[in-house]
């Protein structure tokens, strides 16, 4: 295949992607929405659009190209981009993701631009940053769960564990929760969290609780009762020098909703949900009253036939 051909294929399909998604976006009053995800193999990107500006990943592979010939590639890109999404070209933030080799990559800091912005999902706030990690602050996948949490947080305890950025706290906060503990292994992300918070109006040491520890320490000092709603979103596999072990979600998965279901009250909800693509949820051996697998219903119309995560509803 010659040149003006491939990316003439990769200008009619991200313009055939963007025109349908762009028409449910604008109908649900959506500006943060995912466009385009490895839809042909020539161009290995994920496109995200957080308002007027545009996040690329673009997947390390071995494309046999010389460091000038694959810059050419990338701003040939770039221009059919910012061309199909009526975008300037300084405002699409371009990052090269390598393929995740099971350690906790997440927490790396890849530059220090601070290009950070503050977007708006369902009428609250959030600060994302387009160039410095490999992720943005803002995971989108999660934006229908992140809705039921506020839907059921008024009055209650929330707990906020593996918590990144905190968008799930913000929610919770914004649903009328009684009291939010947002915990996460990072001073970076809690920070982040709590700046999350404020830029909605949520402040002051309590009922707003950030904790920065190793959730698989902290989880067995909780007592009966102390929680009504939990979110726990862990990484697939962890072994960062903070913590004590090693997390590996499919062997420890178990453990971890349980000791959940421990801190929860009596008919406590847990969201649980994990990015490891072969997961098996182990039902049997979770001491829960009711388990409900809700990943299709949580699955954004960005992201249909196209998750690589799952969601459970777990009871006490």
């Amino acid at each position: 295949m010659n040149g003006p051909d491939k990316y003439e294929m990769f200008q009619n399909r991200l313009k055939k992607v963007y025109r349908h998604l762009q028409k449910t976006a604008k109908h649900q009053n959506i500006t943060c929405f995912r466009i385009y995800d490895h839809d042909l193999p020539e161009f290995p990107f994920i496109i995200e659009k957080y308002g007027p500006h545009v996040h690329v990943s673009e997947y390390k592979r071995n494309h046999q190209l010389d460091e000038e010939a694959h810059g050419r590639w990338l701003e040939k890109s770039r221009s059919v981009i910012a061309t199909v999404l009526g975008v300037a070209p300084d405002d699409i933030f371009i990052k090269l993701r390598k393929r995740k080799a099971g350690h906790d990559d997440q927490y790396q800091k890849n530059a220090d631009l601070k290009s950070e912005y503050v977007i708006e999902e369902q009428g609250l706030q959030f600060i994302i940053n387009l160039t410095d990690y490999l992720d943005t602050g803002l995971f989108l996948d999660h934006r229908i769960t992140r809705q039921l949490i506020k839907e059921q947080s008024q009055g209650k305890r929330v707990l906020n564990l593996f918590a990144y950025t905190g968008s799930f706290s913000v929610y919770a906060a914004a649903g009328g929760a009684s009291s939010v503990t947002t915990v996460d292994l990072s001073n970076t992300y809690i920070n982040w969290a709590q700046r999350n918070l404020e830029a909605n109006g949520f402040e002051g040491d309590s009922p707003y609780i950030f904790l920065v520890k190793d959730v698989l320490q902290y989880l067995q000092t909780l007592e009966k009762n102390t929680f009504d709603l939990i979110i726990m979103d862990p990484p697939t596999f962890s072994n960062s020098k903070k913590m004590n072990a090693v997390l590996d979600i499919q062997r420890d998965h178990v453990m971890l909703i349980n000791q959940c279901l421990n801190a929860l009250a009596p008919g406590g909800l847990l969201y649980f949900s994990n990015n490891f693509t072969r997961f098996q949820l182990d039902a049997a051996s979770i001491r829960a009253s009711s388990i409900k697998d809700i990943t299709r219903a949580t699955t954004p119309f960005d992201f249909e036939g196209k998750l690589k995560r799952s969601c459970f509803l777990i009871q006490k």
